[in-house]
């Protein structure tokens, strides 16, 4: 847990608005592999890896805000 919170909000927060939202037109990845996923067609291995790339910085900015709950 001390090494998450070293990593700072700000870092998190950019990293979430560049790479986790990366590429932004015509829809953001994450946006187009989640549907993928609901929709089941999620299957091809270099999607999956696609998905757990853009995803991480989303992960560890959910991850700081529970920490964050979790001390105050």
């Amino acid at each position: 847990m001390e090494f998450l919170d070293q990593i700072p909000f700000s870092l998190a927060i950019i990293a979430c608005l560049t790479l986790g939202l990366a590429p932004f037109t015509p829809e953001p990845h994450i946006w187009e592999k989640l549907k993928m996923l609901a929709g089941g067609t999620l299957t091809r291995p270099v999607d999956m890896f696609d998905l757990a790339l853009h995803a991480a910085p989303w992960l560890l900015l959910a991850a700081k805000l529970a920490r964050l709950a979790v001390v105050r």
